[in-house]
């Protein structure tokens, strides 16, 4: 194994066998001691355990060890012993310390314990040595690897879709535009237009907001399929709930119908909430210890618990009888709100919930009708706390019944010509979801602001770094 010449310190930490000589390197947390004896904690962020360090000062330079500050990197050569201490049951005796590099105290912006996570935004470069954001990451990669192992265990393909576009998947409006035409002198057609035509691509383009209706493509010759990959959008919000960059998993099955797409949703949240309890387990214990003590609660709550399937009228007629007087208004053809979502689920069934048939009007084009001809086949999965965490649906496969939807809500056939010729030649019952990936870790990680569960935030104003 490729180890840069070191042992981590969680496999340190784990170790049966004191008294053998290694080599650690990382960063100082703290340092603390006498005239005597110098105590170094240490991480390097294989674990939210540091391992002490135990240096006789006699035995090392003086100047050395006052450059061994909070935030420096150091080399430690020395035996693994068993520690005196209670906290942890080994620690390092020093033989040798090399100084990589020093963090002046004065200038150090992690010098002291207890910044507010507004204030660590704004050095997200250097947020991942705090024990919070380290925890937060190694989450994040658990769960990105437990993703793709969930996917290919099942004969999935994971399909990379385009992240520039002509196409707008939601119809949201919100985009960013993708030009190499200079902005200072931009041509114009004869109608005063921008002339597309003599940009990049031809035509107008953008960020995508979505990688389903290309995932769609790929289910009808592939059978099934999953993307993973950014998505932005361009609205101005500066709620905790909102990114203009954040993650999409977006599954797409052909064959499946409502029924199998729900039975697919909550054997995945299952299996990834299932696989960060078996895997993360320190790090969820110190972000349940520090900021959530209900988390682990929360999360055995939706492994052990039967998803309830909900028809959104029936939803409907629970909230405007519930007696709750809610911020926003309850009605039938009104999407839900995440106080509505929320009471569904944590207080009527006290179980997650997937609400499925919403009015068509609340939804997407691409969305199968229901013989009512009023509402489609969509479903959302509900979790406490956060509300939706899933949307999905059949997909429409008939052309005739697509291509009137799409008149209705005003899309020009030319834009999604091709997306229409899949239901033209070999169509198929298929269907699909999307899992905002920071969604997810708000919820796996007891984070209350999605800006705190990725590495970089890109907000309005926000992209520094």
């Amino acid at each position: 194994m490729l180890s840069g010449g070191r042992t981590k310190i969680s496999d340190l930490l784990a170790s049966t066998a004191p008294g053998t000589d290694v080599v650690v390197k990382g960063w100082v947390r703290t340092k603390r001691g006498n005239k005597n004896v110098a105590f170094i904690a240490m991480n390097d962020g294989s674990t939210i355990h540091n391992i002490q360090i135990v240096a006789d000062v006699a035995a090392f330079d003086e100047q050395l060890l006052k450059s061994i500050t909070t935030g420096s990197c150091v080399k430690v050569t020395g035996k693994l012993v068993e520690s005196m201490g209670s906290g942890q049951p080994v620690e390092v005796q020093a033989k040798a310390i090399e100084l990589y590099g020093g963090a002046d105290p004065d200038t150090y912006p992690l010098q002291k314990k207890g910044h507010s996570m507004e204030f660590l935004r704004e050095i997200a470069y250097l947020r991942p040595r705090t024990n919070t954001f380290g925890a937060v990451l190694r989450i994040r990669h658990a769960m990105a690897y437990a993703i793709h192992k969930y996917f290919n265990d099942r004969g999935f393909y994971y399909l990379h879709t385009p992240l520039i576009t002509g196409s707008d998947a939601e119809g949201a409006g919100a985009m960013f535009q993708v030009t190499t035409l200079d902005l200072n002198d931009v041509p114009r057609n004869e109608a005063g237009g921008v002339d597309y035509t003599q940009d990049f691509f031809g035509k107008s383009c953008n960020l995508t907001v979505s990688g389903q209706l290309e995932g769609e493509l790929g289910a009808l010759a592939l059978s099934q399929i999953y993307t993973f990959g950014p998505t932005f959008r361009a609205e101005n919000s500066n709620t905790p709930r909102h990114l203009a960059e954040f993650w999409m998993i977006e599954p797409e099955v052909a064959f499946f119908e409502l029924e199998d797409d729900m039975a697919l949703a909550e054997d995945f949240l299952k299996y990834l909430i299932r696989y960060a309890l078996d895997n993360c387990a320190d790090d969820l214990a110190f972000l349940a210890k520090m900021f959530d003590g209900e988390l682990l609660d929360r999360l055995n709550f939706v492994v052990n618990n039967d998803f309830v399937r909900l028809d959104y009228s029936e939803g409907i007629d629970i909230l405007m009888k519930s007696g709750e007087k809610f911020e926003y208004p309850v009605g039938w053809g009104l999407d839900l709100q995440s106080e509505h979502e929320r009471y569904l689920v944590e207080k009527h069934f006290k179980k997650p919930v997937i609400l499925i048939n919403y009015p068509k009007e609340i939804k997407a084009f691409y969305m199968k009708l229901n013989d009512d001809g009023k509402t489609v086949r969509a479903m959302d999965v509900l979790f406490p706390k956060i509300g939706e965490i899933i949307g999905g649906s059949q997909r429409e496969e008939d052309l005739g019944k697509l291509r009137k939807r799409v008149e209705e809500v005003g899309i020009p056939e030319k834009d999604i010509w091709w997306y229409l010729d899949t239901r033209r030649w070999g169509s198929a019952p298929h269907s699909g979801f999307g899992l905002g990936f920071e969604r997810l870790l708000l919820f796996v990680t007891g984070m209350t602001n999605i800006r705190d569960v990725i590495p970089f935030p890109r907000t309005p104003k926000n992209a520094e770094f």
